[in-house]
């Protein structure tokens, strides 16, 4: 029961981007597609100013060039673009209606990487697994919440999909809490922040329709700084 209770600001956090998804599939209805593709620009747009603020939370730069390197090399070699996508693309099928655009895979990405990068997600997954406290992913919760609004406005269904990595993602620093703590520290929590941030500016270049980089081959670059910090602080 204890560790249930645990999870309560994830299970916050799960609920309110979907209630936030919702309304925005509602909108997203009753847009035309040229107000749709001006919204995609201007949430690309401002996705970009996330990543970018997100960016400046590391202080080496060379945390970020090491763990870029490394992590997109093994996600490249593993092409968790492909798999992913490959996935997503079997569910998209399912959800989607002939002739309608297509967009789970982004969507679900996008608002993956958007809920789960960044310093309260991975604080206030601790603060509930250490001393019960989710006020930090509670506010977190209300600010996906409107987020999710937007975004499943503009990119559909897989903004809500993204309930189920969000949640496996700070239930596993909840549950493991009392292990990990130690290893994210201020300075290694911000250099995951500035190295998930990069990838948060990839999906607004993608969004933008200005680049086509394969954001999820560089995930595992987000989780390198807790060793790279440890041989380079």
């Amino acid at each position: 029961m204890e560790k249930i209770l645990a999870l309560t600001g994830s299970f916050v956090n799960v609920v309110l981007v979907l209630v936030g998804g919702s309304i925005g599939l509602l909108l997203k209805k009753g847009l035309p597609e040229r107000v749709s593709d001006a919204v995609m620009k201007a949430m690309g747009l401002c996705v970009l100013f996330i990543g970018i603020d997100g960016a400046l939370e590391g202080t080496n730069a060379l945390v970020a060039v090491i763990s870029m390197a490394i992590g997109t090399i093994i996600g490249s070699w593993l092409d968790l673009d492909k798999h992913i996508n490959n996935a997503a693309s079997k569910i998209e099928k399912k959800l989607t209606k002939p002739g309608e655009k297509a967009q789970f895979a982004e969507g679900c990405i996008s608002a993956t990487l958007l809920f789960c990068i960044g310093a309260m997600a991975i604080v206030g997954s601790l603060d509930s697994g250490i001393s019960g406290d989710h006020e930090t992913l509670i506010t977190k919760s209300v600010i996906d919440c409107v987020t999710s609004i937007v975004l499943a406005s503009t990119l559909g269904w897989g903004v809500l999909a993204s309930v189920v990595p969000v949640f496996l993602y700070q239930g596993t620093i909840t549950m493991l809490s009392g292990v990990i703590a130690p290893l994210l520290n201020d300075y290694t929590v911000a250099h995951m922040t500035c190295v998930g941030s990069l990838l948060i500016i990839a999906i607004g270049l993608n969004m933008l329709k200005i680049t086509n980089i394969k954001v999820m081959n560089s995930l595992p670059a987000v989780f390198l700084p807790i060793a790279v910090c440890f041989f380079l602080k």
